[in-house]
């Protein structure tokens, strides 16, 4: 086998935030639904920018950019990623509604799917809602989802970080709609 060596930053050919925002996006919108922690909102768009997401919408208490905190995480796709801000979740899932998008929360209920079972329509449009650290997704709201899928877990925790729960979530719609 070879030596094997590091790729430096200029040797991965990344684009600019220019030429990602005239990029064709997947359609894919992440919802972050009542998130308290910069860090976590930060680390989505990082992901985000990753899978080149169409847009995060940012609803409740979730802190918006620009936000030192935040910024720690994204590394500047706060830039790159657009977002908006909705009052709350059920304002933002009518606005998503009206855009043609599934609703899919990412939640463990009496009926969620799991994520790697669900059929992802290449023609489809979606929108992965996310919420609260502690509470999860916002109870009022619970109608008004599609669908719930989630994250199969084996270990003793009911639950992963939701920036680590979005990874997974974004990376099974992106390698299913790219």
């Amino acid at each position: 086998m070879p030596s094997t060596k590091k790729l430096k930053l200029e040797e991965l050919g990344r684009i600019d935030v220019e030429t990602f925002k005239q990029t064709e996006k997947i359609p894919l919108v992440v919802v972050l639904d009542n998130i308290r922690s910069m860090h976590n909102v930060g680390s989505v768009f990082r992901t985000a920018d990753a899978f080149l997401v169409e847009k995060i919408i940012l609803c409740g208490i979730t802190p918006q950019p620009p936000h030192r905190e935040i910024h720690k995480a994204a590394l500047g796709a706060t830039e790159s990623v657009d977002w908006i801000y909705k009052k709350n979740i059920t304002e933002a899932i009518e606005y998503l509604k009206k855009e043609n998008f599934k609703i899919m929360g990412i939640e463990q209920t009496t009926h969620s799917e799991i994520i790697t079972e669900f059929n992802i329509d290449k023609k489809g449009k979606y929108a992965l809602v996310l919420g609260n650290e502690v509470d999860g997704l916002s109870e009022e709201a619970l109608p008004l989802y599609d669908t719930f899928l989630e994250i199969p877990q084996l270990g003793t925790k009911h639950s992963l970080n939701v920036s680590v729960c979005a990874g997974i979530a974004m990376w099974e719609f992106f390698k299913n709609l790219k």
